[in-house]
């Protein structure tokens, strides 16, 4: 039976400033989104009713029931388009990513899943309009439907391109102490301060490289296992280091794909027990 795939690519925040709290309990910030060469597998086929099959490393703990994700962005579609568009689909997840982890995860497998259906059902949606319909399941889903490098402000559901910023192809280290960190707690106890706005008057790399993650304190707070990586990470010589979303994944961005293979070696020597993935951005 002819199987259906698609990539959940993992989502790094390059920079994340938190502006202002918001009145309706959101916060207002400015993010750059990139994403990873590698994440999470869909596949998905013919079937006579939905199911979904969690499988992988990280699977352990994840409902596969209608409120996963990635059966919810399955039923917003089949809802808007019908079902005579968007047949039953006997899903699959293998979860390489860890959870709760700041690179996408959910809202990565969500916008796979879209895509998947759009690919096979639904070709006359494009982006912005696929990005639409999937926003009610997270700020960061629309981010992850066109899956590339681009500016995010409001709650991160806002997005365009930053000229000047080609950074397609760039080595990249993801490392996570395999500690999740929820979302909800770091942002609340964010500490209110606007340190100011994103890449304001800079050239794009430099203003990259003096841009900051506001999240990252209060994760440390709540995961002190992310300052031992960024001190390890710094130690290895990457051009930018940082921890991204709210943690507790933290990256490393390198010049070269063997500068990054090195760096990855010797963290697998020295913390056995640390997640870490080497790619490129995308």
């Amino acid at each position: 039976m002819t199987a259906f795939r698609e990539t959940g690519w993992a989502k790094i925040n390059l920079a994340l400033h938190v502006r202002a709290r918001r009145p309706d309990g959101y916060h207002a910030i400015e993010t750059l989104f990139a994403f990873v060469d590698g994440g999470d597998a869909i596949a998905a086929e013919f079937a006579d009713a939905d199911s979904l099959t969690i499988d992988g490393e990280f699977a352990e703990g994840l409902s596969a029931d209608g409120d996963n994700l990635v059966m919810r962005a399955l039923a917003l579609l089949r809802d808007r388009h019908g079902a005579d568009r968007v047949p039953p689909l006997a899903v699959t997840l293998t979860k390489a990513l860890p959870v709760a982890a700041g690179i996408g995860g959910g809202s990565a497998d969500a916008a796979a899943m879209a895509r998947l259906v759009r690919r096979h059902f639904l070709r006359e949606i494009g982006d912005r309009a696929l990005a639409r319909i999937m926003s009610p399941l997270g700020a960061d889903v629309a981010a992850c439907v066109a899956s590339e490098t681009c500016l995010g402000v409001g709650t991160g559901e806002e997005l365009s391109v930053v000229p000047g910023l080609r950074l397609g192809g760039t080595p990249v280290l993801l490392v996570n102490p395999r500690q999740p960190v929820a979302t909800g707690p770091v942002f609340a106890a964010w500490d209110g301060i606007d340190r100011g706005p994103l890449f304001t008057g800079a050239e794009p790399r430099a203003g990259l490289l003096s841009a900051r993650n506001d999240l990252q304190r209060p994760a440390i707070a709540q995961c002190p296992a992310i300052a031992d990586i960024l001190l390890e990470l710094g130690a290895l010589r990457p051009w930018l280091a940082r921890m991204s979303g709210s943690g507790a994944t933290c990256f490393a961005l390198f010049d070269a794909a063997a500068e990054r293979d090195a760096a990855a070696a010797l963290l697998a020597e020295r913390h056995p027990g640390w997640w870490t993935m080497a790619g490129a951005l995308r």
